[in-house]
């Protein structure tokens, strides 16, 4: 299922996107697109059945904002250099272990929303990730099989980086990535079901029309179920908790100098293959 939240900032609606690629408003079934929702297996099969049925009220996507397709999202887990490419081109050595930083929930936009150019910021760069999303309370897991099947979906993320904020003004990364809007997600939740393997989806970033990245998460480190898997031996992972994990090649920090860092102005275009694609504009905070 294409699960996902419409309307407008703080008061969206849960929906779903069908086969045929109709709208439909879930609002009568459920209260929203969250944890709750995700850990309730008996709930989603009423969804499902009622997607099936082809009797879910139809919705006007004619304007309609698409906002992030989670709700409630109690943390957002991130794991940084997780791809080979993208090790090489930033000079790093592939870590040992993944490197685990956070984002604020409150970072998060839906996926066509303004991403704003922090004050003062000289280095606001690009990074398409693979967002996963927990279904099932996940803690001492024992294997990246077990990671897997806590997993309820997968979504696009964005993960909006200010460089200089995160490398060169001392502390962990967090700086960096905490900036507000600085975590689109969506356009949908993908159910688990529909991604036959995490590990063969291409990813693609656009600025201004220009192809920037062009990755796979064949390239990963760390594979998704690996990733679940060591960050529960560190934290209890809760359903609607979210995983970035990870970019590919072709940041702005890894081009040559002058590095084309991101301004008022610019578009950014993003998709990660069957799970959709995002817009944004960027203008200064």
């Amino acid at each position: 299922m294409k699960l996902l939240r419409v309307g407008t900032a703080g008061a969206e609606r849960p929906a779903l996107l069908d086969a045929e690629g109709t709208l439909r408003d879930l609002s009568g079934i459920v209260d929203d697109i969250d944890g709750a929702l995700l850990a309730d297996e008996a709930a989603l099969d009423r969804v499902r059945a009622a997607a099936e049925s082809g009797e879910l009220p139809r919705l006007d996507a004619t304007g309609l904002r698409i906002g992030p397709p989670v709700g409630r999202i109690g943390k957002i887990v991130c794991i940084g250099l997780n791809y080979h490419d993208h090790a090489r081109e930033t000079g790093a050595e592939p870590p040992a272990e993944p490197v685990v930083f956070f984002k604020a929930p409150d970072t998060v936009v839906g996926p066509n929303d303004t991403v704003l150019v922090p004050r003062g910021s000289r280095k606001t760069d690009w990074e398409v990730e693979l967002a996963v999303v927990v279904g099932r309370t996940a803690r001492y897991l024992g294997s990246a099989e077990e990671g897997l099947a806590h997993v309820a979906g997968y979504a696009v993320a964005h993960d909006v980086s200010e460089r200089e904020f995160q490398i060169e003004r001392g502390g962990t990364w967090d700086k960096g990535k905490n900036c507000e809007t600085f975590n689109p997600l969506g356009p949908w939740l993908v159910t688990a079901d529909e991604v036959a393997d995490p590990q063969n989806l291409s990813l693609k970033l656009w600025v201004n029309g220009e192809l920037k990245q062009d990755g796979a998460t064949a390239e990963q480190i760390f594979p998704v179920g690996e990733v679940v898997r060591y960050v529960s031996q560190f934290m209890t992972l809760y359903p609607g908790d979210v995983i970035n994990t990870g970019t590919p090649a072709g940041v702005a920090m890894g081009q040559p100098e002058p590095k084309p860092y991101l301004r008022a102005g610019d578009v950014v275009e993003l998709e990660i293959a069957g799970l959709g694609r995002q817009r944004q504009e960027l203008k200064d905070a």
